[in-house]
């Protein structure tokens, strides 16, 4: 079986083990008879493979004995607006970063449930870095503080936890689990699981329960926190299937090393690709300013521009897909997500170099 490297920035690359584990179980999950998309999500089956995929995501992460785990449908985009129904309470208004399109995204969708007060942006730059901490212009009535860890378009990530006197919101999606992340520090934490947990279909909601009884009077049960909560995250029925692919790579992670593990891997893969883009005297490109590089996803382009598109027609043949940047932004783009190996990454690098010597 020939299988290609998936650079794709989501839906990404899954881990061998998982996709064979659950070839394994399609058509009889734990001797069941029935495939695990088949069963009940109420049956004493799945109920167990819910509650095993909250035990082990809580073991990862250290997740707070208080803090409830929900296993949402949706993904950010639904969060986007979520987050606001949720927590703004009496506040009337947040506060939010804007580091790159999807922090951009989730103010656009904030701003039509409370007062979003854009309290730093490096928009001027061109998304190139976060601005540091001392220009951010917090507001002491915040409800909370939202930032995206990880700009899965531009490339940029947060050096550091922000420091909020509000509760902080993360939308962690493009970087839960691919590093470690101090939990406690943070009200709520988002992520959809396709990126290094999963597949489609699947968001997970991490939050501090004193912030369950926020949600806004029209906020309807089925995105409420406090209701889904209570509901152990069935208040209707959820994705079983996603739900069980997060449950098998929950199992490889810790079977992997854990967090520590992955993120050393993860920051050796990155080191490696920047270093085929710094060394190609000009080559290629990537704008984003050192310290901020995203170890998630990482965007380039090629000094002559009109060679992008043979360069992804070449890079599909060698086996190497997943190349194309975002469609608002154009150019090249490298995802490197925990299932992404380091020889496929090494195999890049190679190819990089290769058409480099070629072109250049």
């Amino acid at each position: 079986m020939a299988r290609s490297h998936n650079f794709s920035a989501g839906p990404t690359a899954v881990p061998l083990d998982v996709l064979t584990q659950a070839h394994e179980e399609f058509f009889d999950f734990a001797g069941s008879g029935m495939s695990v998309m088949e069963i009940s999500h109420r049956s004493q089956v799945f109920m167990a493979v819910a509650s095993e995929a909250e035990r082990d995501l809580r073991d990862i992460l250290g997740v707070p004995p208080a803090y409830k785990v929900l296993f949402l449908q949706g993904g950010a985009s639904l969060q986007f607006a979520q987050v606001p129904m949720n927590l703004i309470g009496d506040k009337g208004t947040a506060d939010y970063l804007h580091t790159g399109l999807w922090s951009g995204k989730a103010i656009e969708a904030a701003r039509r449930y409370c007062d979003v007060r854009v309290v730093a942006s490096a928009h001027a730059s061109g998304f190139d870095h976060v601005p540091h901490a001392s220009h951010w212009r917090l507001n002491a009535d915040a409800a909370y503080l939202h930032y995206t860890e990880n700009e899965t378009v531009h490339g940029v990530q947060f050096i550091d936890t922000p420091a909020s006197d509000a509760p902080l919101v993360c939308d962690a999606c493009s970087s839960l689990l691919s590093k470690p992340i101090d939990i406690a520090r943070h009200g709520l934490v988002y992520a959809a699981a396709q990126k290094n947990m999963g597949v489609a279909g699947l968001t997970v909601v991490i939050v501090d329960p004193a912030l369950l009884e926020r949600s806004h009077a029209f906020t309807p049960d089925i995105l409420n926190y406090a209701r889904i909560s209570e509901a152990q995250s069935m208040l209707n029925t959820p994705a079983t299937f996603p739900w069980y692919l997060t449950g098998l790579t929950l199992k490889w992670i810790k079977h992997s090393g854990g967090l520590q593990a992955l993120h050393q891997r993860n920051q050796a893969k990155a080191r490696m690709l920047y270093r085929a883009i710094d060394g190609s005297d000009g080559f290629y490109r990537n704008s984003v300013q050192a310290p901020y590089r995203s170890i998630n996803n990482v965007p380039f382009r090629l000094a002559e521009v009109a060679l992008e598109k043979t360069f992804l027609r070449r890079a599909e043949q060698a086996g190497l897909n997943g190349l194309k940047g975002h469609a608002s932004v154009g150019g090249l783009r490298a995802s490197l997500y925990n299932a992404v190996s380091v020889p496929a990454v090494e195999a890049l690098c190679d190819f990089m170099n290769a058409f480099a010597r070629e072109h250049g």
